[in-house]
């Protein structure tokens, strides 16, 4: 009967107790197995043979890929996933969720695109990332879509592959949405197939959920998966009907899903992959690390998101597969955290929208580092002045009316502010990567530069007066292609070009003008390595990703 099974260490732990009790049960002339210790068998054996399920507090087994004998069944689809987070998550009230929709789609912006294929969107509560999630939505206004994939991370499931549900409908309270016959050819493809054997851990809030809880051995990926349903009021607000393809991943291969995508893609089809960015950093640190994210997104460089941080990766690296497939390009709509919607800055969360297309965009993209005008540039050193001395002062940080901003200042362009006294450095804080307004990032960097650098201790009061501002406003980076460490020296332009060095999740950046104190290229990447708290030789590890950027310096006129 149970050939071939494999059984696990504590069951046979279990099987050889309960042998020991048979024997000992049989020296008293009792050869047959007591009711009870059969109850108990046949207990260990159907646990051991459970699918899904709420977490015992017991470590789950890795669960196998789906067999192609599963993915071969056609799958009649049948009832409908009741929404497990209105109430919690967004309103439950239709007439309450139609117009909190309304008002976050009417903070967003239309932009001129090409054609939208494909978007990242955000999944906390939707006072957290509604806002930003907004931004991607409102770009499909009067678009003909038919269908949406939805791509989602799994929170509380743990399995291999791709889940696709057995149900038929999904509602929400504006609402039901049929599923697509789609899933079903979707399904003869690996890695997806219909909710494969999982193990599930029900999230602290199940409780407090209006949706009743299965039976017991009846949870699959979809039933608690709150990153899918956010999404779905969204896109019942701006395209009113559609059919849905609602994917839960595990572990996965997204090349290989992106391939199985690429089969059910039309030009009526929406590709949603559903995932916040990096979780419970300082805000400092989070602006950061998600705008490396973001840029790695941007660029479609699946190599270098590999290292990034993101809950739904899998997801984003799948769509981004995609997109390279189809030949889409791809766009940041907007980023914010949840220290700029509605909670604290010690530790945030953080959201990006970003659209996919296809075809040229009619919006300008990030400026170069140069272009700023002489008044831009005493603008900003003014703002990085005001900025420090408020910091070091304990007062409360500099606020602008954006409308008052000069319009080249407004658009998202990182920079570093170096503060030095009497020629020495001081202080040097910047982002790599764009991911908020030029005038923003000057004085939230001079602020940081002058009390938040981990090298320096804060400036002091009676400092001020001798503390010299630089600001350095970069161009984006760009990956450098290179065969070897001979064709990256070769590239390098000592003077020029900044250069980032990312390697096994470390990074780190110099600035141009590190090359006046370090002008041997061998000796310049040495010391970069170093930064990144790696040897002195990884840069030359075939695994290193570099970029290079130029910048536009500009600084005070004169020496305190």
């Amino acid at each position: 009967m149970f050939r071939g099974v494999r059984i696990p260490l504590w069951l046979w732990v279990v099987a050889q107790v309960l042998a020991d009790k048979l024997r000992w049960s049989s020296r008293r002339g009792m050869r047959t197995m007591t009711r009870g210790a059969g109850l108990v068998v046949w207990g260990v054996l159907w646990f051991s043979m459970a699918g899904c399920s709420e977490d015992a507090g017991r470590p789950a087994q890795k669960s196998r890929a789906p067999s192609d004998a599963s993915r071969a069944e056609t799958v009649d689809l049948q009832g409908v996933r009741e929404p497990a987070v209105a109430g919690l998550f967004y309103p439950a009230a239709p007439d309450a969720l139609d117009g909190l929709l309304d008002d976050l789609l009417r903070e967003a912006k239309p932009v001129s695109l090409g054609t939208v294929r494909g978007l990242i969107s955000p999944h906390a509560g939707y006072e957290y990332s509604g806002p930003v999630a907004a931004w991607g939505y409102r770009q499909l206004a009067g678009r003909p879509i038919r269908t949406v994939v939805i791509l989602a991370p799994s929170h509380y499931a743990r399995f291999q592959g791709i889940s696709l549900p057995k149900v038929a409908v999904y509602t929400t309270p504006l609402g039901r949405i049929p599923v697509s016959a789609k899933v079903q050819r979707l399904a003869q493809r690996a890695p997806f197939a219909f909710e494969p054997r999982c193990h599930v851990s029900r999230p602290g809030w199940f409780r407090q959920s209006a949706k009743r809880a299965p039976p017991f051995g009846g949870d699959t990926p979809h039933t608690w998966e709150h990153s899918l349903e956010v999404q779905l009021p969204f896109l019942q607000k701006v395209l009113g009907q559609f059919e849905l393809v609602p994917a839960v991943f595990g572990e996965t291969n997204p090349s290989a899903a992106a391939k199985a995508l690429k089969t059910i893609v039309d030009e009526e089809t929406l590709v949603v992959a559903s995932s916040d960015l990096s979780h419970y950093y300082p805000y400092r640190v989070a602006m950061q690390l998600d705008a490396s994210c973001v840029r790695a997104i941007c660029d479609l460089d699946v190599q270098w998101m590999q290292y990034e941080e993101a809950c739904g990766k899998l997801p984003i690296l799948t769509l981004m597969h995609l997109a390279r497939e189809l030949g889409w390009k791809a766009h940041l709509l907007d980023y914010r955290n949840s220290g700029d919607t509605a909670g604290q800055r010690d530790q945030v969360v953080g959201y990006a929208s970003i659209a996919f297309y296809e075809g040229p965009a009619e919006e300008s993209e990030e400026a170069g580092p140069a272009g700023l005008t002489a008044e831009e540039q005493q603008y900003l050193l003014r703002l990085a002045r005001e900025s420090l001395v408020r910091a070091v002062r304990g007062q409360a940080p500099l606020e602008l009316d954006e409308q008052e901003v000069p319009a080249r200042l407004r658009q998202r362009q990182a920079c570093f502010v170096t503060l030095t006294k009497q020629g020495a450095l001081r202080g040097c804080i910047g982002h790599i990567f764009g991911c908020m307004p030029l005038y923003r990032a000057v004085i939230e960097n001079a602020a940081n530069a002058g009390l938040e650098d981990p090298r320096f201790p804060p400036v002091r009061i009676d400092e001020l007066d001798q503390i010299h501002i630089e600001i350095s406003v970069l161009s984006q980076p760009k990956r450098l292609d290179f065969r070897g460490p001979e064709e990256l020296l070769a590239k390098l332009r000592p003077g020029v070009d900044g250069v980032v060095f990312v390697l096994e999740g470390r990074r780190a950046t110099y600035l141009p003008q590190v090359w006046e104190q370090i002008p041997d290229k061998e000796q310049f990447l040495n010391q970069l390595a170093l930064k990144a708290k790696l040897p002195s030789s990884a840069w030359q590890d075939p695994q290193a990703i570099f970029l290079t950027y130029q910048v536009q310096a500009f600084e005070e006129e004169t020496e305190p």
